[in-house]
């Protein structure tokens, strides 16, 4: 069985780790695992000594859509970081969860139900303490499908709610979550008294270390300074600034330039050289890691035939992509599961390395297709580079691709809406986390409902087979896992590019940077001196 540090095997780590951290360190077991977490990543190379106060200026490409917040899309997790938080955290590079507003747990031996021991010190916004009422809540709301949350259908999983100690809560479940920590660090704790105000934006309250102040529609989003945290002396910063810049040459002028100290859609190449220059680094997301992807319309009649997306998975360049898109922060693959994950497997990944001549005997039995639309979304330029080149890469077999840029608010409806009007390209997140949560979560995978409009039973059935194991990374995991690679690999409505961990620019002012697996931008150490 795969095991957690020490030689725990991970099940009874995550039953008890919790719990002895609490017992050995009283009540400043959490602030420390916290100050763990906080330094794993982006402190930058030089010892400077934390500074308090000050304003750091970020720009962002895209502007926040309300209505999306729980949906890890666009700017939502940088907004959901400051404000929010959840019971758990996942630390970069392992799947163990850490204490966050849960201080200690207790999973049931037979994985249908978990008792989680929540912190008394934590107040939100408003001022009103957070309460095992606050965690239903949020739950209750997450499973809603008003909100498009991606991991609804493990929160709906969630049957039953025992309450009646405000600083503990009991969990039972329709059956064994084997993604259940997934689903914690996930979910952000709303107020329930703003719920309304939430998907308009005009009020977005949590426990986090920053308010949110102001927001500006297409120009700015303000954040302040939560003088109540529940972490002693913390946040550093006084202001968060988030101003929208769409450009991502105009974010490098504006980084070089001293208006932002931070920037999250400058171009790969930019980064390399950003890199290079005495006053900046680029940050790499580690741990966050994100795929790119070809999909498929299976409403499209061409495109309904596997043997045409087979020759699709053969003709494009993987290598090429990663190499000149990603410069090399990446690597190629078949499969959506990173090398961190307990589904990787290398042969499987194998399968559609780039063969024009395989590619072409795909064809060779079908009629010519017409011209396929290619939809990309605008955002960010290696969407559009990578985009030229699989349309290059589907020439050289003779099939026409017509490219079709979308800016971000029409490709996140189309993607979730699954309106899609032949092949698109572009990256999907959630990979890093346990590999049931991909399959039963993400708008392009999920086995009952997918972007691709893809429909099998047996997809189904392996989806819920490695779903519904109290385990998620023993071997009964990894076994299921395999099957479910395989009816990936056999169907290809999704065509898999590679991972692309995504990066930022930075001035060298601002340290402690950190983030979660889903990207979210946690401040709680960050300063700027």
């Amino acid at each position: 069985m795969n095991s957690s540090p020490g030689g725990l095997d991970r099940r009874r780590f995550l039953r008890g780790s919790a719990v002895a951290a609490l017992a050995i360190f009283g009540g400043g077991a959490l602030a420390a695992c916290t100050s763990a977490v906080h330094q794993q990543r982006g402190n930058g190379d030089d010892n400077a000594q934390p500074v308090r106060g000050g304003t750091l200026k970020y720009g962002v490409a895209l502007d926040l859509v309300p209505a999306n917040i729980l949906t890890n899309t666009g700017t939502t997790p940088y907004v959901v970081g400051l404000v929010f938080e959840s019971l758990v955290r996942y630390p970069h590079d392992k799947l163990v969860p850490q204490p966050l507003l849960a201080k200690s747990w207790t999973l049931a031996p037979d994985g249908r139900s978990i008792a989680l021991d929540l912190r008394d010190d934590v107040k939100f916004h408003s001022g009103r303490p957070f309460t095992s009422k606050d965690v239903e809540f949020s739950l209750r709301t997450y499973a809603d499908p008003k909100w498009s949350a991606q991991l609804k259908s493990t929160a709906a999983a969630i049957t039953g709610f025992d309450t009646g100690d405000p600083h503990r809560i009991v969990l039972n479940f329709e059956h064994p979550l084997g993604n259940i920590f997934d689903l914690l660090d996930t979910v952000p704790i709303l107020d329930s008294e703003s719920i309304d105000q939430l998907g308009t934006g005009d009020k977005i309250v949590g426990t986090g270390p920053f308010k949110f102040a102001q927001r500006i529609p297409n120009s700015q989003l303000v954040f302040e300074r939560n003088e109540n945290y529940w972490v002693p002396e913390r946040p550093y910063l006084d202001r968060v600034e988030f101003t929208i810049i769409t450009d991502g040459q105009a974010q490098l002028n504006a980084l070089r330039t001293g208006q932002i100290h931070l920037a999250d859609a400058i171009a790969n190449r930019d980064l390399e050289n950003l890199a290079k220059t005495d006053g900046y680094r680029s940050i790499r997301y580690d741990g966050a890691e994100v795929q790119f992807y070809v999909g498929a319309n299976l409403q499209h009649p061409a495109l309904a035939e596997v043997r045409l997306r087979q020759a699709i998975a053969y003709a494009i360049d993987r290598d090429r992509i990663v190499s000149e898109v990603f410069r090399g922060v990446g690597y190629p693959l078949n499969l959506p599961w990173p090398k961190s994950s307990p589904a990787f497997d290398a042969d499987r990944n194998a399968r559609y390395t780039r063969d024009v001549a395989k590619a072409k005997q795909a064809l060779a039995d079908l009629p010519k297709p017409p011209k396929l639309p290619l939809t990309y979304n605008t955002a960010l330029k290696s969407y559009e580079e990578s985009a030229q080149i699989v349309q290059a890469n589907l020439a050289e077999i003779g099939i026409e691709v017509e490219l079709t840029p979308v800016d971000n608010a029409t490709f996140v409806k189309q993607l979730i809406g699954g309106q899609f009007p032949g092949l698109w390209l572009t990256d999907h997140s959630w990979a890093q986390f346990l590999p049931s949560t991909l399959t039963i979560s993400a708008y392009p995978f999920n086995a009952r409902k997918n972007t691709s409009h893809f429909e099998s039973p047996a997809y189904v059935a392996a989806a819920d087979a490695a779903w519904q194991l109290p385990d998620g990374t023993g071997p009964d995991a990894v076994r299921a896992y395999q099957a479910l690679s395989d009816q990936l690999l056999d169907n290809l409505f999704l065509i898999e590019i590679g991972v692309r961990l995504a990066q930022a620019g930075a001035t060298r002012q601002l340290h402690g940077l950190d983030w979660t697996k889903r990207r979210e931008t946690v401040l709680t150490q960050a300063f700027l001196a």
